[in-house]
């Protein structure tokens, strides 16, 4: 990632998501974009933040330009990080009671 500002590259590293959605309320259509797609057309180090993206994007059932992005990074378990419960101690799982 380049100072502050993502990359195409730097959101595929993270391993982020990034969805596009339209903002028409009669459309209100949605996709997640391909990063890589995207890497391939614009390069890996063109920024990729949504206001250096918004401005070239447009809905695809509507035609709308009235787009938002939704960045959202990866939240499944990583192998590193294991609870102490699963670390084989003494520790119980968490309980939730509603």
């Amino acid at each position: 990632m380049i100072g502050k500002h993502w990359t195409w590259q730097s959101l595929i590293d993270a391993r982020m998501t990034v969805t596009a959605f339209c903002h028409n309320p009669a459309c209100n259509h949605s996709r997640k974009l391909d990063l890589a797609e995207q890497r391939a057309r614009f390069g890996p180090d063109a920024p990729a933040m949504e206001w250096d993206v918004r401005p070239k994007l447009k809905c695809a059932r509507c035609g709308g330009i009235d787009v938002g992005l939704i960045y959202t990074p990866d939240t499944s378990p990583r192998g590193d990080i294991v609870p102490a419960w699963r670390k084989g101690s003494a520790q119980k799982p968490p309980r939730y009671d509603p």
